[in-house]
């Protein structure tokens, strides 16, 4: 207490100004690893068929949905089941703004930011409802969200397309690429790169105060609010920020699709996406984008499998949710903390190994000296 009191009251220490540097250091080395894998993900999508820059796609929107499913029940603590609900919304956003205007239509930019703050305003209202449920009750009130809210575009079928939903015109890619430039391509592009923005800044509240006080949270509701914490407010912006990812993720499903329809956004959509938050490892961007790959890459395995076997109709319908049980199974028993923990306990016992030989070396130069 003492020694801290004592750095407090030291003239040459900074607390505001040295927040503020290792705010900067963070946001500089989040930026750094977004270029690495914005170049890594460009070289990857030129050599790519067209099937696989729509999986590529399809894995990048999804990390993004999984990415803020993650945060809210790794970090904050909150278990949902509606997430899918969340990006039809952002899709029917999109897909409304795409189709409204016959013309020129509204910028993509403009659509996927519209996309983003509709859903996020969305996560308001939810969150503070939220706030007030925990464990099962909260879970079962999001999946009666999942279960209702896609349905509702049934009831207004002149607005929102009934059950066969709405279709665009696909954002084409800029003439300057050229007229054989391929769509998907395009799409992978803008959905990679939507992910690489996301990344950035779910990776800096992560490791800024706002993740810090998503912990606290989590970890002790009670101990969170003796220290001054604003237990609900926290709870909601989680929430908010998790549906916000949810709504960037719709919008690009639209663009990668060109559809937005109910049968799109399924309960089975918001059981995936917890199951990849799952075997990523909750909290996780690293691991959020495994378990997005994961689930993106095993039906299309499953099919491989089962083509190559000769299985039957109804076993290759049902193989990929088999593969989802025992992974999920597999982690659940072997590696709680996911795809993410198994990595990073390599990576520790490696360090740790390092750093065990480096001392062994010091000690016996010293031996020798």
């Amino acid at each position: 207490m003492a020694a801290t009191e004592q750095r407090a009251a030291d003239p040459g220490v900074d607390p505001a100004g040295l927040a503020t540097r290792l705010s900067r250091l963070t946001l500089t080395r989040n930026l750094g690893i977004a270029l690495v894998a914005g170049v890594v993900l460009l070289l990857i999508s030129n050599a790519l068929s067209p099937f696989d820059n729509l999986q590529l796609a399809t894995m990048a929107y999804t990390f993004i949905a999984v990415a803020g499913l993650s945060l809210l029940t790794g970090l904050n603590g909150q278990v949902s089941l509606g997430h899918g609900a969340l990006m039809a919304i952002g899709a029917y956003t999109a897909a409304k703004l795409f189709a409204e205007d016959p013309g020129p239509g509204w910028p993509l930019l403009a659509v996927l930011l519209a996309a983003t703050a509709v859903t996020a305003l969305a996560g308001v209202v939810i969150g503070a409802a939220a706030a007030r449920l925990r464990g099962p009750y909260l879970a079962g009130a999001t999946l009666a969200l999942a279960v209702a809210l896609p349905s509702i575009s049934e009831r207004f079928p002149d607005f929102l397309g009934g059950s066969n939903g709405l279709t665009i015109i696909p954002p084409l890619p800029p003439s300057g690429l050229g007229v054989d430039f391929a769509l998907e391509r395009w799409h992978a592009w803008i959905a990679c790169l939507g992910a690489l923005v996301a990344f950035v800044v779910l990776a800096n509240l992560v490791r800024g105060r706002q993740g810090r006080e998503w912990r606290a949270v989590r970890d002790d509701e009670i101990a969170a609010e003796l220290c001054g914490l604003h237990v609900a407010r926290s709870q909601v912006l989680a929430f908010v920020v998790s549906a916000a990812c949810c709504g960037l993720a719709g919008g690009l499903f639209v663009v990668v699709t060109q559809l937005a329809a109910p049968g799109a956004f399924p309960l089975a959509l918001s059981v995936s996406l917890l199951a990849a938050a799952v075997l990523g490892g909750l909290g996780s961007l690293g691991g959020a984008a495994a378990g997005a790959a994961l689930i993106v890459l095993i039906p299309r395995w499953s099919d491989d499998a089962s083509a190559a076997l000769g299985l039957t109709t109804n076993v290759q319908a049902n193989l990929a949710l088999a593969i989802y049980g025992l992974l999920l199974i597999a982690v659940v028993l072997l590696a709680p903390r996911g795809i993410a923990g198994i990595f990073g306990r390599a990576a520790h016992a490696v360090r740790t190994r390092w750093e065990s030989q480096q001392m062994r070396r010091h000690e016996r130069r010293g031996e020798v000296g």
